[in-house]
């Protein structure tokens, strides 16, 4: 670790750590309803999909190169005009960094593993790290706002955090 950088170890992730930066896309204890037939349980609506007029829903598919713990997070972006979901393709958790708004820059940034089967949902304008596979493949699907105006905001750090 370099002397110049601070030091975050990440945490599993809760619904209840996670709640003020987005939404957790598991299943729940129970369905919310049985459908085709009683074959497949449905649980339904699990995050707040939420875009500004000028912008559609959009479905993307995500290949991320692995990143390995310890992890140099030197900037977070956010994206005031929509909310952006990310769904692991295969059963591997990844690395999710969110931090709170302080002035219109990110505060101390916190680190979340995820589990397996568990994707997420950043609730508009939450400040947040690239997308962070620890495994390959890195392949997701992301649901976010789709439009022609910039909708992407970036901050650099001074010093660097080594996420643990």
């Amino acid at each position: 670790m370099a002397n110049d950088a601070h030091s975050i170890s990440h945490i599993e992730i809760t619904a209840e750590l996670f709640k003020p930066f987005g939404d957790l896309l598991q299943l729940k204890d129970t369905a919310d309803m049985l459908i085709n037939q009683d074959m497949c349980e449905r649980h339904h609506n699990l995050a707040d999909i939420d875009f500004e007029v000028g912008g559609k829903p959009g479905i993307s598919l995500f290949n991320a190169k692995p990143r390995s713990l310890p992890y140099k997070l030197e900037m977070m972006e956010r994206h005031p005009k929509g909310s952006q979901a990310f769904i692991p393709m295969y059963e591997q958790p990844f690395l999710v960094i969110v931090a709170e708004d302080n002035g219109g820059v990110p505060d101390t940034p916190v680190a979340f593993l995820t589990q397996v089967h568990m994707g997420i949902n950043f609730h508009k304008n939450t400040w947040h790290g690239v997308l962070t596979p620890l495994k390959a493949p890195g392949i997701f699907a992301v649901i976010d706002r789709i439009a022609s105006d910039k909708n992407l905001e970036e901050y650099w750090f001074s010093t660097s955090y080594i996420i643990t």
